[in-house]
C-alpha cells in the first residue's frame, strides 16, 4: 500500500475523498447522530474498496509490464490470458497486437539471416569454381614450352571464365537490388516486336552458330520498364538455347488483349525433368541436365523481374518434346 500512496495520482484521490467523506459526515452528525455514523461508516468502507480495487489493478499492471519485458528478451512462452478482463481488455489487445508483430520480427530476422548465409555460401561455392579453373590455366600459360596455338587456346578460356564471373556478379548485384527494393521500374509504351527483338539481339549470334531457328511472331503493345523485362526474357530465351540441340528450333509468340500482355517462349529441347520442374526458378538451382557453365540464378532474376511489374511466369513441358516459359503481365489488379 505504501508504494500505491507514492501514486500523485492516488494521493489527490484519497485527498478528495477524505474532504467529501468528512463534509458529507459533519453534515449527516448535524442532521442526525445515527445518519451521521451510517455515513461515516459507509464512507470509509467506499474509500477501503476502492483502494482494495485499485491496488490489485496496478499490481496487474505491474505483472504485466513484467511479462512485456519477458518478451522483448525473447520469452515466446508469456500467456497474456489473464489480463482479457475490464479495463485491461483494450491494453491486453494492444499488447498482443505487439507481441505477435515482435515475434514476426524476430523469426523473419532469423531466416534473413539463415538465407543470407546461405547465399553467401553459394556464391563463394559459384565464384571458388572458375576461380580454381583460372588458376590452372593462369599456370599452365606460364609454362616456357608453350606453343603459340595452345596459348592462344588458354587464352580464350580464360576470357570465358572471366566473362562468366563477370556476369554472376552483375546478375548478383541486380537480383540484390530487386531483394532490397531499390529499383524503381518504368512505364513505358513499346511494341512487343521491338521488346522481342531487343531481348534477343545478344543471342542472335550463339543461337546462328549453334544452328537454331529463331522465330518470333509478336503484335500489339507492351508497357513496362524495356531494359528490365528485355533482361527477363533474354535470359528466358538463353535458357532455352542452352537446352536446345544444334538444328533446334526457339519460337517466341505473344497476345495483347484488355486483360494481360503475354508472351509464349517455346523450344523442341529436352524439356524439364519431373524433378526440377517446382525448383526451375529457385536461385542457384541447378537441373540434372545443367552444364558446369549455369550457375542458376539467370532464372531466378527472370521471375523476380516479371513479378515486380505485376506478371507471372510458369514454365511447363510441351507434347512431345521441349519446354515453354508463359508469361503474363496484367493490366490491372488480379
Amino acid at each position: 500500500m505504501s508504494k500505491l500512496l507514492k501514486n500523485k495520482e492516488v494521493r489527490r484521490t484519497l485527498f478528495w475523498q477524505v474532504v467529501v467523506s468528512v463534509i458529507a459526515g459533519a453534515v449527516c452528525y448535524y442532521i442526525d447522530i445515527r445518519a451521521g455514523q451510517i455515513t461515516t461508516a459507509l464512507s470509509l468502507l467506499l474509500i477501503l474498496i476502492y483502494y482494495i480495487s485499485t491496488y490489485k489493478r496496478y499490481r496487474r499492471i505491474a505483472s504485466l509490464a513484467g511479462d512485456i519485458n519477458k518478451v522483448l528478451h525473447g520469452d515466446n512462452t508469456i500467456s497474456l490470458e489473464n489480463y482479457s478482463e475490464g479495463e485491461l481488455g483494450i491494453l491486453h489487445s494492444e499488447i498482443y497486437k505487439m507481441t505477435i508483430r515482435l515475434r514476426e520480427q524476430q523469426q523473419k530476422l532469423v531466416s534473413d539471416k539463415i538465407y543470407l548465409a546461405d547465399s553467401i555460401a553459394d556464391i563463394s561455392h559459384q565464384i571458388r569454381t572458375p576461380l580454381t579453373s583460372i588458376n590452372l590455366l593462369v599456370q599452365l600459360l606460364s609454362a616456357p614450352n608453350l606453343s603459340d596455338e595452345r596459348r592462344q587456346e588458354l587464352t580464350h578460356e580464360l576470357y570465358g571464365l572471366l566473362s562468366r564471373i563477370d556476369w554472376l556478379i552483375t546478375t548478383l548485384l541486380k537480383i540484390s537490388k530487386l531483394d532490397a527494393g531499390t529499383v524503381q521500374f518504368k512505364a513505358e509504351k513499346v511494341s512487343l516486336e521491338t521488346l522481342i527483338n531487343k531481348s534477343c539481339s545478344t543471342l542472335l549470334v550463339p543461337i546462328e552458330l549453334r544452328g537454331q531457328e529463331l522465330v518470333i511472331n509478336a503484335t500489339g503493345d507492351f508497357v513496362g520498364d524495356l531494359a528490365w523485362t528485355c533482361e527477363a526474357i533474354g535470359n528466358i530465351v538463353k535458357n532455352c538455347m542452352e537446352h536446345t540441340p544444334e538444328g533446334g528450333k526457339i519460337e517466341i509468340e505473344t497476345t495483347d488483349n484488355a486483360l494481360y500482355t503475354e508472351i509464349l517462349i517455346k523450344d523442341n529441347g529436352t524439356g524439364i525433368a519431373k524433378e526440377d520442374m517446382p525448383h526451375i526458378f529457385e536461385r542457384f538451382y541447378k537441373g540434372k541436365d545443367s552444364d558446369d557453365k549455369s550457375f542458376g540464378v539467370g532464372l531466378a532474376l527472370a521471375r523476380m523481374i516479371i513479378t515486380s511489374q505485376r506478371g507471372t511466369v510458369k514454365a511447363e513441358n510441351r507434347k512431345p518434346t521441349g519446354a515453354m516459359f508463359s508469361i503474363r503481365f496484367y493490366k490491372g489488379t488480379v
